[in-house]
């Protein structure tokens, strides 16, 4: 079993040379409790949460029997590469060989240190949690809208077609903002047209408006 990080654009990768003994990972529902009266407690199923991972190992400063590869970076040379992609905003991948993560994360803490033996290893933590791309879409498109916002407006003074052919660079949040007047109104977009990932739409595609 590999552990591999690697940065949102694939330029720059990194395997952990000690693997993990363990890794957890967290998943669950965005459930709701309500108490209705007559009937008591109910138990309200919501949408997934985004799953959450911990990682815990050590970066050597020498190449110990039990390293998974040779050549590796020194300790805080990958404390470094850690510490730029936490600070760039930017979305990771991480793989776990064998398994079936192969997920966008984000970094959301990176704890490290030596201990007292004198060894120069580095000691780390690193909890990473799931990323879903469509939340950078919504704000690039957002971005995009609130350039052309007199133009859209005009548009949203027409009458709105039964149909739309998807082109090249659309999204739901943009076709939303053009024929509804409102991009965050995407999810009825989607629904009407049976899109479970709104995020996943093609040049071609006949939306029903």
């Amino acid at each position: 079993m590999e552990f591999w990080l690697k940065n949102y654009n694939n330029t720059e990768t990194l395997q952990l040379p000690v693997p993990p003994s363990c890794f957890d990972i967290t998943q669950g529902n965005l459930n709701t409790t309500v108490n209705i009266q007559g009937t008591g407690e109910i138990n309200l199923i919501g949408k997934e949460k985004l799953a959450t991972i911990t990682l815990n190992s050590f970066f050597p400063k020498e190449e110990y029997y039990f390293c998974q590869y040779s050549g590796f970076p020194s300790p805080y040379d990958c404390v470094s590469r850690i510490e730029s992609w936490r600070k760039s905003g930017k979305p990771v991948r991480l793989i776990i060989t064998s398994t079936d993560i192969n997920i966008s994360v984000s970094i959301e803490r990176f704890q490290y240190g030596e201990k007292g033996e004198g060894t120069g290893d580095v000691y780390f933590t690193l909890e990473l949690k799931e990323y879903r791309q469509i939340g950078t879409q919504i704000e690039a498109m957002s971005t995009l809208t609130n350039q052309s916002q007199s133009q859209n407006s005009r548009a949203t003074q027409r009458s709105v077609p039964s149909s739309y052919t998807v082109k090249s660079g659309d999204t739901l949040w943009a076709i939303a903002k053009r024929f509804y007047g409102d991009g965050a109104k995407y999810p009825t977009l989607a629904a009407k047209n049976n899109i479970k990932n709104p995020s996943l739409i093609y040049a071609g595609q006949v939306l029903k408006l």
